[in-house]
C-alpha cells in the first residue's frame, strides 16, 4: 500500500492486516497517518497503490472521532440509524408502539399495522431484537433525548450505533477522549468481551496496556506489527532504534570515507574501479531517501519569581448550587512545588472546585486564603484561547515577533519549532490543525507566559505519547505548583504529589500520590459504591445545568495573573489539628531518615557502588530535605494559627 499528500509518502509500500477477534493499537507520532489508515481500512479513502482485499462477508463499522453536534432524536432512533433504512421503520415501530400506549386511535393503528407489514417484508423483526439488546447491554435510556445526554453517554450511543451492525471489524478513533474514568473503565471491560476484531487509536496508555494484545507501528510511511503488549513493544522499540542508529553510523562512516576516495587525485582516478563508482552512487541515493526519526518537542514553561511558601488553604468549606451539595466541609494545604491533580466524573465539581482554590468563586461556609506573589498560566480543555482564523504564528503573540522565555529572547519562528511547527505550518490558520497540533499550539501559548501555578484541564487530549511524556517530564521539574483536571490515570500515577478526588456527591477528600495510590488509600465503602448515573435523562440535565454554571467559574487568564484574597482562619480546624499533632512524629522520623542516609553516604565504599545507585541515593536525599522543610514550615504556620 502506498498514499501519499506531500513530498513524504504516508505509507511507504507499507502492509497491513487483521486477524479475527484480536485488538490491534495503532501507535505513532502526530502526524505519521494513524487516523489516514483507519480510513484505508474503512474504505472512506482509497490508497494511491496497492489493493485492499476484505473477504466475503465482512462487516467494518466505525466509532465516531467526534460527536456530531447536530445530531437528535431518540436514543433509541439513534442506535437504530446504524441499520440504515430498515433501522428508520424499526424505529418508527417503537415510537408508534408508545403512542398506542396513550391515544388508541383508527389513524395510528393503521400507521402501526402498515410499519409492521413493512417489517415482516424485509424479515426486520430479528434486527428490532437486536437494538433493544444493545439497549439493555450498554445500559442505555431508550427514550432520552441524544442531544441532553452528557458527553459520555453520547460516546456510549455511538458505541451501540456501531455495534448493533453486527462488524467483524470496528474501528475506535480515540475512544476515550473527553471521557471521565468510570467510563474509560467501562469502555474498557466491554471492549475486552466484544467478539470482534478491534483496531483502534488512542493515546491513554492505561486504557492501552490494558486493552491491545498486539502493537502496529507507523514510522516513516512504514507499517511494523508488533505481536505484545504495549510494555513489551517499548522495550523492544528502544533496542531496534539502538540498532538502526548503530547501523547508520557505520553507514554515514562507510560514505564518508567513499567520498574522500573519489575525491583523490587525477592517477586514483585513473585507476578507480568503475563497480566502486557505481556502489557509491547507490549510497548517495539511500543516503538522500533515508527518513530520520522524527524530532521531539522542546517544552519549555517560562518561570516567575517563586510564589510564597503556602499558595492555597482551604478550612471546612462548603459550596452547592440550589439543593445540590458539589464540596462539603473541604480542607486542604497546597504548598509551593505541589503537583495536584483532580480527580472525579463529568459533572461533579472538578471546575468550581477550581474557582474556590483561586477565589474566583466564594465559599458559602469555611475559608479560603490564597498564597503571595501568585502568577497563574491555564490551560483550557476547550481551546477558548484560540482563534480558528488566526494564523498560527499570531496565536502565540499577538504584538511581538519575540518571546522572552527564562531570560532567553526568542523569535516566534524558532519558539513554535520548539513545539514541532515548521514554518509552512506557522502561517497556516489554526482551523487546520489536527487535535494534538491544536493541543501542543495552546501549551506553547500558555507555556509563554510568567507563571508560578499552571492550572491544566485536560490537557492530554489528542497528544502523542512521545509529547505525552516531555510534558510530564517538564512538569515534575516545574518548580512552582501545578493544579490539573485529567482522566489519563498514567498521566496522573506520572505527575501527581497529589490528588483531590470527588469520591462520591459533596464527599472530597485529599490523598498523597496519583491514581493508583489513590485507589490503595480510599475508604473500601468508595470503591464500592457507585454514584454514575448519567444514564438517567434528569440527572443528565441537571450535570449538563452544573456544567454549564461551573464554565462560568473557571478561571480566566488576566494580565496581571493575580487572585484576590479572601478572610484569613481564626483558629485551628478539626482536621489541622489532627495535623498538628501529627507533625512532631513524621519530623522526627524524617530526621532519623537524613542521618541514615548521611551515615551511608559518608562510609568509604559508597562512591564505589555505581553511578545508578549513587544518583539514588543523592535523589532521595533531597526528597528527604525537602519533605522536612515542607514539614518544619507547616508546624509554623499552625503554630502561629494556633497562638492567635
Amino acid at each position: 500500500m502506498t498514499l501519499s499528500f506531500g513530498a513524504a509518502p504516508l505509507f511507504d509500500k507499507a502492509t497491513f492486516q487483521i486477524e479475527p477477534n484480536e485488538r490491534v493499537c495503532i501507535v505513532g507520532r502526530n502526524g505519521e497517518g494513524k487516523s489516514t489508515l483507519l480510513k484505508v481500512v474503512e474504505g472512506a479513502i482509497q490508497a494511491d497503490g496497492g489493493t485492499r482485499i476484505v473477504q466475503d462477508g465482512v462487516k467494518i463499522a466505525k466509532l465516531q472521532q467526534e460527536v456530531p453536534h447536530d445530531m437528535t432524536g431518540s436514543v433509541f432512533h439513534v442506535i437504530a440509524s446504524g441499520l440504515g433504512n430498515l433501522g428508520s421503520l424499526i424505529e418508527q415501530f417503537h415510537h408508534i408502539s408508545h403512542q398506542l400506549q396513550t391515544d388508541y386511535t383508527d389513524e395510528i393503528m393503521e400507521a402501526f399495522s402498515e410499519v409492521q407489514q413493512q417489517i415482516d417484508n424485509q424479515n426486520g423483526w430479528e434486527l428490532n431484537q437486536k437494538v433493544d439488546t444493545i439497549i439493555s447491554k450498554l445500559e442505555l435510556p431508550a427514550d432520552a433525548e441524544f442531544s441532553n445526554l452528557s458527553g459520555g453517554m453520547k460516546r456510549r450511543v455511538l458505541l451501540a450505533q456501531a455495534l448493533v451492525q453486527e462488524p467483524d471489524i470496528l474501528l475506535l478513533d480515540e475512544p476515550t477522549n473527553h471521557l471521565d474514568i468510570p467510563s474509560i473503565q467501562w469502555l474498557e471491560g466491554f471492549l475486552k468481551n466484544i467478539r470482534c476484531s478491534l483496531v483502534f487509536i488512542t493515546h491513554d496508555r492505561a486504557f492501552l496496556q490494558a486493552l491491545a494484545t498486539r502493537i502496529v507501528e507507523l514510522d516513516r510511511g512504514k507499517i511494523a506489527s508488533w505481536q505484545c503488549d504495549y510494555q513489551t513493544y517499548l522495550q523492544r522499540k528502544e533496542e531496534v532504534l539502538e540498532a538502526e542508529s548503530k547501523q547508520n553510523a557505520l553507514f554515514d562512516k562507510k560514505l564518508a570515507q567513499e567520498e574522500v576516495w573519489i575525491r583523490q587525485g587525477v592517477k586514483a582516478r585513473r585507476t578507480r574501479n568503475e563497480g566502486r563508482v557505481r556502489e557509491l552512487e547507490k549510497l548517495r541515493l539511500e543516503h538522500q531517501a533515508r527518513r530520520g526519526v522524527q524530532g521531539t518537542a522542546n517544552l519549555q514553561v517560562n518561570r516567575a519569581a517563586n510564589s510564597g511558601k503556602q499558595v492555597i488553604e482551604m478550612d471546612e468549606v462548603s459550596f452547592g448550587w440550589g439543593n445540590r451539595t458539589i464540596i462539603d466541609q473541604f480542607s486542604c494545604m497546597i504548598m509551593r512545588g505541589d503537583k495536584v491533580g483532580i480527580i472525579g466524573e463529568n459533572g461533579c465539581g472538578k471546575s468550581t472546585l477550581i474557582g474556590l482554590l483561586l477565589g474566583k468563586t466564594q465559599p458559602q461556609t469555611g475559608h479560603v486564603k490564597i498564597g503571595t506573589n501568585i502568577q497563574i498560566a491555564y490551560f483550557d480543555q476547550h481551546r477558548a484561547q484560540l482563534d480558528e482564523s488566526k494564523p498560527v504564528v499570531e496565536s502565540v503573540l499577538e504584538e511581538s515577533d519575540h518571546v522572552e522565555i527564562n531570560g532567553q529572547r526568542k523569535h516566534i519562528m524558532s519558539y513554535l519549532a520548539d513545539f514541532l511547527f515548521t514554518p509552512e505550518r506557522a502561517r497556516q490558520p489554526v482551523k487546520s490543525l489536527s487535535g494534538g497540533e491544536r493541543n501542543r499550539l495552546l501549551l506553547a501559548r500558555v507555556f509563554s507566559k510568567p507563571s508560578n501555578l499552571l492550572i491544566l484541564d485536560e490537557p492530554t487530549n489528542d497528544l502523542d505519547v512521545e509529547t505525552l511524556e516531555l510534558l510530564e517530564d517538564l512538569l515534575m521539574n516545574y518548580q512552582g505548583t501545578v493544579l490539573i483536571v485529567s482522566h489519563d490515570r498514567a498521566f496522573l500515577n506520572n505527575v501527581c504529589t497529589s490528588s483531590i478526588v470527588f469520591d462520591a456527591p459533596g464527599v472530597v477528600n485529599e490523598y498523597v500520590g496519583g491514581y493508583d495510590d489513590w485507589l490503595r488509600q480510599r475508604p473500601a465503602h468508595f470503591g464500592k459504591q457507585s454514584f454514575n448515573k448519567l444514564n438517567k435523562e434528569a440527572e443528565t440535565k441537571a450535570l449538563e445545568k452544573t456544567d454549564a454554571i461551573e464554565q462560568a467559574a473557571i478561571p480566566a487568564p488576566t494580565d496581571s495573573g493575580q487572585v484576590t484574597k479572601t478572610s484569613k482562619p481564626k483558629k485551628l480546624s478539626f482536621k489541622d489539628q489532627r495535623e498538628y499533632d501529627a507533625l512532631p512524629v513524621e519530623i522526627d522520623a524524617l530526621e532519623k531518615a537524613l542521618r541514615a542516609l548521611a551515615e551511608q553516604m559518608n562510609a568509604a565504599e559508597f562512591y564505589q557502588s555505581g553511578e545508578e545507585k549513587i544518583q539514588a541515593t543523592l535523589k532521595t536525599l533531597a526528597d528527604k530535605e525537602s519533605q522536612l522543610e515542607a514539614a518544619f514550615a507547616r508546624w509554623e504556620t499552625l503554630e502561629a494559627l494556633l497562638n492567635e
